[in-house]
């Protein structure tokens, strides 16, 4: 199962190498119609009839990713929110990778990493700020020779 689910990952990641990057209609031509895709709806719109002389393809069915890893982070697990201790609750470690609240100060937040931590679970946002604290730590805890040492 583990094997079939890389492979699918892997699937996923050519699949979308390959699949176009789907743009609306003349947003190339037009500044005021934005380049988000929108179904084209003209009568005689080649887009929307789906010719191959449009040069634009329109969303399908066929672009779509395996089933079994629709929606999973590259990781392979599933990302899931959280801004407490209680939200772990009925969560899987091997299955589920966490995600924590922007909303949360640093105080908390601190607090939360460690307990997530303490369980195995895999935080997605760690954060460069954590990584920078455990770096300045690292550094203020080796000994810095003093320059008036030196001279």
């Amino acid at each position: 199962m583990v094997q079939k689910k890389e492979s699918l990952l892997e699937l996923r990641k050519r699949l979308k190498k390959k699949r176009p990057e789907f743009r609306r209609v003349e947003s190339w031509r037009y500044k005021r119609v934005k380049d988000s895709w929108r179904k084209a709806r003209g009568i005689d719109s080649k887009t929307r009839k789906k010719k191959k002389s449009a040069g634009i393809r329109m969303p399908t069915v066929g672009y779509r990713a395996p089933k079994k890893v629709r929606g999973l982070h590259p990781s392979g697990f599933e990302e899931v929110n959280i801004s407490t201790q209680k939200d772990l609750e009925g969560l899987n470690r091997k299955k589920h990778a966490i995600k924590i609240s922007s909303k949360l100060g640093t105080r908390k937040r601190i607090a939360l990493v460690e307990y997530v931590q303490r369980r195995g679970y895999k935080i997605l946002n760690l954060g460069v700020s954590q990584k920078e604290l455990e770096e300045l730590e690292n550094i203020l805890d080796s000994d810095i020779p003093d320059i008036e040492d030196e001279e």
